[in-house]
């Protein structure tokens, strides 16, 4: 069987088992299985492929078709122009959270300390880390997730960056200049109507942001003032309907400047305020 007739044959199985992005898929757990990049592929597409790996092939494919998604079968994803280890333990890092770390770069100076709040895979805290040079603080309250995101400060030599065990702020000390969250958003009842690969892999302790997906977001506005200093900053994610509800809490909370950032498909994405 050549390269391009397993590819092809594994991209069909996933098609028809209605497998979205069926082709993407099928080609990043083939270039993983055989060791091949584009350009080896289009250079060796119809020579004999290796069939020693074949049956690593196989399990993944068989994997997808049981809707787990690819970075968990993987066991990493890219996120900022790092790779990142992630289990079913933390979310996947999506491409639209890095418009929150844009945004919070383009405050954020090497001298800053910065907390981030629902940490996770600690893809946020290390990626500010690393482009910025800022001591950042990554909180969350899964041990489990906390291991996965010590591992990736590990591997991206992520010094500057430390993660604690926390409740929200209920172990957090100090002051910081300012304080970005990712938290979970999503409506209890919105939950079972996502896609299989989300609902039923991803965890739910990092989806479900309760009765009206505005849970965390309370404790953020009412709370964050004690941590921020003078001039200090809150940057948070938000999901595409949720803009004027955060602004809102903000506003009851005394911060003010507060604007609302879209991604790129021109949806609302991030919404930060600033504590004079």
């Amino acid at each position: 069987m050549t390269n391009r007739e397993i590819l092809e044959n594994a991209t069909k199985r996933l098609d028809k088992a209605g497998i979205a992005e069926a082709g993407n898929d099928a080609w990043l757990l083939f270039s993983e299985a055989f060791g091949m990049t584009r350009t080896d592929y289009l250079i060796d597409k119809n020579a004999e492929c290796n069939a020693g790996h074949i049956p690593f092939f196989d399990s993944c494919i068989e994997k997808r078709l049981a809707h787990i998604p690819v970075q968990y079968i993987l066991g990493k994803a890219y996120f900022m122009g790092y790779e990142f280890e992630v289990n079913n333990n933390v979310l996947i890092p999506r491409f639209d959270t890095e418009v929150l770390v844009s945004e919070v770069l383009k405050y954020t100076q090497d001298d800053f300390k910065i907390l981030d709040m629902c940490t996770g895979s600690g893809c946020i805290a290390i990626s500010l880390s690393l482009l910025s040079g800022a001591e950042v603080t990554g909180v969350d309250i899964s041990e489990k997730a906390l291991a996965v995101a010590d591992y990736n400060k590990v591997i991206n030599k992520a010094d500057k960056v430390t993660f604690v065990k926390s409740n929200m702020f209920e172990n957090i000390d100090g002051a910081f200049n300012l304080i970005v969250s990712n938290p979970p958003y999503i409506p209890t009842k919105d939950i079972f109507e996502l896609e299989h690969e989300v609902k039923n892999e991803e965890p739910m302790l990092a989806l479900n942001g309760h009765d009206d997906g505005l849970f965390f977001y309370r404790i953020l506005a009412e709370e964050s003032a004690k941590y921020l200093r003078h001039n200090g900053g809150i940057f948070m994610e938000i999901g595409y309907n949720q803009a004027e509800d955060v602004r809102n809490l903000l506003i009851k909370n005394n911060f003010t400047d507060i604007s609302v950032i879209k991604d790129l498909a021109g949806l609302d994405r991030v919404v930060c305020g600033w504590r004079k």
